[in-house]
């Protein structure tokens, strides 16, 4: 289920902000993604295409739901409720996706 904008006319600041912040979460997502299949693929667990193979796995495809859910509720909130539209998102990411360090 698809959440719901709550109402409110956002200003052009605010949206600008959250566009950026879905493009910086697009990159760095993307780039993850990228250095991971790599990372497999040169260890020879991962053959060459195996991640297009799994595009329509029932079991990928309900998690994805799940998180792309998650992700949404996250966004619509920055919309609803952040004082900062430069960095709506920094502190439930840092929360949620702690840095390769911090692990």
């Amino acid at each position: 289920m698809t959440p719901t904008l709550p109402p409110m006319e956002p200003d052009s600041a605010r949206l600008t902000g959250l566009l950026f912040e879905l493009a910086s979460q697009l990159h760095v997502e993307r780039t993850r993604r990228l250095a991971l299949e790599m990372a497999l693929v040169r260890s020879g667990a991962l053959a060459p295409g195996a991640t297009d193979a799994l595009a329509g796995d029932d079991d990928l495809l309900a998690g994805a739901r799940a998180e792309l859910e998650t992700a949404m509720r996250k966004l619509m909130r920055v919309l609803g409720d952040s004082d900062d539209p430069r960095a709506p998102l920094r502190n439930d990411l840092s929360a949620s996706h702690p840095s390769p360090s911090s692990k």
